[in-house]
């Protein structure tokens, strides 16, 4: 964890399984419409200023969200991004839906070479 101000930034990792085509992009709008209201919105992020990763290997997708957050609100942060990656699907913009199954959900620990990313999210 690292602090500067009233925010501190946090890691949450998790690991899903895609078919085939399933477009992994659609985790992170997934984590975007549960901590933010829609995937496209004027910043800043209303609840935690975030970015998720989604790094594919055959049907597994690992996604790790950085977001930064008041310590009194971290737990619902995670809660909406852990009921965001169960909700299992989303429409995509242009209709198309993305399914995928949770494997894991858990935090992640913040890593000394994300540092300036996280600084960036806590002062925004």
């Amino acid at each position: 964890m690292t602090r500067q101000g009233t925010r501190n930034a946090f890691a949450h990792d998790a690991t899903v399984t895609m078919a085939p085509g399933g477009d992994a992009d659609a985790l992170g709008a997934a984590i975007t419409v549960a901590l933010c209201g829609h995937w496209e919105h004027d910043p800043p992020c209303p609840l935690a200023p975030h970015h998720t990763r989604a790094e594919r290997t055959g049907d597994l997708v690992r996604l790790r969200t950085l977001f930064a957050v008041e310590p009194e609100l971290e737990n619902d942060a995670r809660n909406r991004i852990g009921t965001a990656l169960r909700s299992s699907r989303l429409v995509g913009p242009r209709g198309r839906t993305t399914s995928w199954q949770l494997e894991t959900s858990e935090p992640g620990e913040v890593l000394e070479q994300e540092s300036d990313h996280l600084q960036r999210l806590i002062a925004s």
